[in-house]
């Protein structure tokens, strides 16, 4: 990580805005500006906390639905939709996560169109510690109160129904 600017860099854009006579937009493009830069910082702290078990935040992502699965499987249509990527991007994860028996690919038992995603004994080891450690390391060190983090996540919660995330 390199060290702190002397100033918010988006701040500073934030009066750009303004100066240059867009001040209707200014405080948009800060917010969604700062929600890119924290999400960034979010992502690397994660995938730095998940490395030593050999995972991404996106693969974590897929061992964690599956671990919350009630079967501990899941068709793969319904993983990409859950996770919210697209079908390649989920099977370049399970691609990544079988190659190292974390999941496997299964014969669905009464449709053999469709494959289900399976998480193996070695992925539950490997999310049950992987899970602690973002717990620890990242969640329970977010810099966020339990009061901010509530209110951003309804903030957001409300920006991502209007946008058509979910009903």
């Amino acid at each position: 990580m390199t060290s702190p600017l002397p100033r918010d860099p988006i701040a500073q854009a934030r009066e750009q805005w303004i100066s240059h006579g867009w001040t209707a937009q200014a405080d948009s493009m800060a917010a969604i500006t700062a929600v890119m830069r924290t999400a960034s910082i979010f992502l690397q702290r994660a995938d730095a906390i998940l490395k030593p078990h050999g995972l991404t935040f996106a693969r974590f992502e897929v061992l964690a639905l599956l671990g919350f699965s009630k079967r501990g499987s899941l068709p793969m249509s319904q993983a990409s939709d859950l996770l919210q990527v697209h079908a390649t991007s989920l099977t370049n994860s399970v691609d990544r996560l079988e190659s190292t028996g974390l999941v496997r690919r299964v014969a669905h038992p009464t449709d053999g169109r469709t494959r289900l995603l399976e998480l193996t004994i070695e992925g539950q080891k490997v999310l049950d510690l992987a899970r602690d450690d973002l717990n620890e390391h990242l969640f329970a060190q977010s810099n966020l109160s339990g009061h901010d983090a509530t209110e951003l996540f309804e903030i957001l919660a409300r920006f991502r129904k209007a946008s058509g995330d979910f009903l």
